[in-house]
């Protein structure tokens, strides 16, 4: 590992590279920070991807890819004279300084999630008007779930065990039956959300994360069905043509993969 020092000499290696990069570069001489935008979601995914792969020296690349877009943003910033890479910096370590008390000050906490709530709480002293201030708008639904049940869990509004929040699934379940037996499609979606909206509460008192979860049970699909084409080109098959008992021979096949 590098010592600190070296640390600091790469970072300054990669902000001087985007010196010259901003100064030489005709791409890069064009890009804004609305044309960056959806580049670096997209790297960001790729670095989470990298993680659930578990595959570190993927994860140390990406990194480097939605770093170099952290260094970007923030040169764009000083052109314009609003921020630079230190001001970037000094504001991160502020925040965390003061949003942790028990560390820079005097205050005692018993636990995590005791930590969770004075986060919380003093973000609203800083003037947030609302804990849900700091979900994002455009998050995917099922990530936004959890962070919005984290949130409001930060200041006390949750359920005190994990069966309770079975009894609620439970509850929505049979509530989404009943709508499925009306055939009222708008009120069928609505209940079908009610049901996902507690099961990712569900899966957070479980300490899982339904993000996680379901990409994982996603690539296992894909990987699944991927040997089941394989085995029908083999025997010259095509999907279409092949009943489903004779593709769950092969399906069966699959989970036994490793």
């Amino acid at each position: 590992m590098n010592t600190r020092e070296a640390q600091l000499k790469a970072f300054d290696r990669l902000l001087t590279i985007m010196d010259e990069l901003r100064a030489q570069c005709p791409w890069d001489k064009k890009q804004t920070m609305q044309t960056l935008r959806h580049l670096t979601i997209e790297e960001t995914y790729e670095l989470g991807d990298a993680i659930l792969e578990n595959d570190l020296q993927e994860v140390k690349k990406e990194l480097g890819d939605v770093l170099l877009h952290l260094v970007f943003y923030a040169k764009i910033g000083s052109e314009t004279d609003h921020f630079d890479i230190g001001d970037v910096c000094n504001t991160i370590c502020d925040k965390l300084i003061h949003r942790h008390p028990h560390i820079y000050g005097d205050v005692v906490v018993a636990d995590e999630e005791e930590v969770k709530r004075n986060w919380e709480n003093i973000k609203l002293k800083e003037g947030k008007k609302s804990v849900l201030e700091g979900v994002p708008l455009g998050l995917p639904a099922l990530v936004k779930a959890n962070r919005i049940q984290d949130k409001v869990a930060g200041v006390g509004f949750d359920w005190e065990k994990p069966e309770q929040v079975w009894e609620k699934v439970q509850e929505e379940l049979q509530e989404l039956q009943m709508e499925i037996d009306q055939g009222d499609s708008d009120k069928m979606e609505a209940e079908y959300g009610d049901v996902l909206f507690s099961m990712v509460n569900y899966a957070r008192f479980l300490n899982i994360d339904p993000e996680n979860a379901l990409e994982r049970t996603n690539k296992k699909f894909m990987k699944r069905f991927s040997h089941l084409e394989k085995r029908a080109k083999e025997m010259g098959k095509s999907l279409k043509e092949m009943t489903l008992s004779e593709m769950d021979v092969f399906w069966n096949e699959a989970k036994l993969l490793p």
